[in-house]
């Protein structure tokens, strides 16, 4: 029974001495590729100085009218996400995708990420630009900051899409804890993650380089301190809209993810939204949230048209 009982130890003993040494070579493979990326990511866009700080902006094309591009909730890289979207309106169109503290080459501020903060930063950085006639276009829940955005600047938005956008009604949710994944981030843990299931990293279709940056910049930025304290004002930001309302005259589309089960009355919450437009309209497709991703010259012939049947009337 001893030698038994001792053999059970050494094994045991043996298999804890892996997970230690299989952890600490993940650590130190995790902190060397984070060094190595750093001079590997590639810079895209311009810098705009917003209170002390450099917010990335991409501008493509240069159309007589401006589209402005807001991501969803945590999109690593906001200009390649955009890139298959941005390709098919910049034949037609000033297209700026604007990248908001915390996302792709933006830097990290040390500003709450509440509604009026968010908002207020990418308006700075169109007036630095020189750009204040424009269509704001978002995804997710730039439905959300898009409304506030609306209301405050209504002089300024000449219409609004909608790309699977968030409501109001449905609630911002809880705080996303960030601890337990900055502890996978830091292990390696993440880094592995994404090497064995490379479908994890969200990206639309496009190049191997540019694939390739996209996730350098996923493990760099998901659940950074930004989208962290993003996070904890989910529920105070979609409360702070919950009696706000697209104006009437604004021309509104929403593209919505005809699919989705995540959200109970997604598609009528949409439809309730547009009820006193006189331009609104809802276009539903078999797809996913990125509906950007896989339908975006849908999206883009779609939007011209719906802008196209306005001015002719």
């Amino acid at each position: 029974m001893k030698k038994l009982l001792f053999t059970l130890l050494k094994i045991v003993g043996i298999i804890l001495l892996a997970i230690i040494v299989l952890m600490i070579t993940m650590y130190a493979v995790n902190a060397i590729s984070d060094r190595s990326e750093k001079s590997k990511i590639q810079s895209y866009g311009q810098h705009v100085e917003v209170d002390g700080k450099n917010m990335n902006v991409l501008i493509e094309g240069s159309g007589e009218e401006t589209v402005v591009l807001l991501p969803g909730y945590g999109t690593a890289a906001p200009a390649l996400d955009f890139k298959p979207l941005v390709d098919e309106l910049s034949p037609h169109y000033k297209v700026v995708v604007v990248e908001p503290f915390g996302y792709g080459l933006s830097d990290i501020t040390d500003k709450e990420r509440t509604l009026e903060n968010m908002t207020t930063e990418v308006h700075t950085a169109l007036q630095k630009l020189g750009i204040d006639r424009y269509i704001l276009m978002g995804h997710s829940i730039a439905g959300i900051y898009g409304l506030e955005y609306v209301n405050q600047y209504r002089d300024e938005v000449t219409a609004f899409v909608g790309i699977d956008t968030s409501v109001p009604a449905q609630g911002g949710g809880e705080e996303i804890p960030a601890d337990g994944f900055n502890l996978l981030k830091s292990s390696g843990v993440y880094r592995l993650l994404l090497k064995l299931a490379p479908d994890q990293v969200i990206a639309p279709d496009v190049d191997k380089e540019t694939w390739d940056q996209i996730r350098m910049l996923t493990l760099r930025n998901t659940m950074n301190e930004n989208i962290a304290n993003e996070s904890k004002y989910f529920d105070a930001n979609f409360k702070a809209v919950e009696s706000k309302h697209f104006p009437a005259d604004l021309p509104l589309i929403f593209f919505l993810d005809g699919n989705t089960t995540d959200v109970a009355d997604w598609i009528p919450m949409h439809e309730e939204q547009i009820k006193d437009s006189i331009h609104g309209k809802v276009v539903t497709m078999d797809g996913t949230h990125y509906l950007h991703h896989l339908y975006s010259k849908e999206i883009a012939e779609q939007f011209r048209a719906f802008l196209s049947e306005i001015e002719a009337k």
